[in-house]
């Protein structure tokens, strides 16, 4: 429970409708890191939160390492999935999931110099600073801001995911927001809420 009274016990259940084949192939985010001639894409969410949109790109093919720094956000996210791979609807994807508490622009630099394979997708979702005072957040994001601010370091975040030689990086942001620390995107996919920017660097 926050400060505010807040509690949560976060279920992946909700996702259901949105993992049907016909609305997930119109995702935007599966859309945006769709990744062509690869059998079994990787990604890597950096900004884990309660795996969400991880469990979008898990059921869209992508096996997915979750990296998310605050301790009690890291709980609940482990915690759902546990409770979601008993359950035969999301057993699948959630297989191919992975959580990590951590700071994951260390991670990322780890894997940058290491000879492991680099995920084929990075994937950020950095906070929103304006949904913090919005009276429309919803209470699971109330408590969300109340652990965990926006990314205070986009750069560090932004230069790490590109260190380590996607094939794309993906990065979330409000509709008419700012793109992330100010790097032009590739292209970009907007709904009415959110766009994600992509981010294609040169192959090494």
């Amino acid at each position: 429970m926050g400060a505010d009274g807040l509690e949560m016990t976060p279920d992946l259940t909700g996702m259901l409708p949105r993992l049907r084949r016909d609305r997930l192939s119109r995702e935007l985010l599966v859309r945006a890191a769709k990744v062509r001639g690869v059998e079994a894409p990787t990604a890597f969410d950096a900004t884990a939160g309660l795996g969400e949109d991880s469990l979008l790109l898990a059921a869209a093919g992508f096996i997915v390492t979750l990296y998310e720094s605050d301790h009690v956000i890291a709980e609940l996210l482990k915690d759902s999935l546990r409770r979601a791979a008993s359950d035969p609807r999301l057993a699948d994807p959630v297989a191919r999931m992975q959580a990590h508490e951590g700071d994951s622009i260390a991670a990322l630099r780890g894997l940058a110099s290491s000879e492991a394979a680099p995920p084929d997708v990075v994937y950020l979702d950095p906070m929103f600073p304006e949904r913090r005072k919005s009276a429309a957040v919803g209470k699971k994001f109330q408590l969300l801001h109340e652990l965990e601010r926006p990314c205070a370091n986009p750069e560090e975040l932004l230069d790490a995911a590109l260190a380590v030689h996607p094939r794309k990086v993906v990065v979330k942001r409000p509709v008419k927001g700012p793109y992330l620390a100010g790097a032009k995107p590739s292209y970009s996919l907007a709904g009415k809420a959110v766009r994600f920017d992509v981010i294609v660097p040169p192959r090494p």
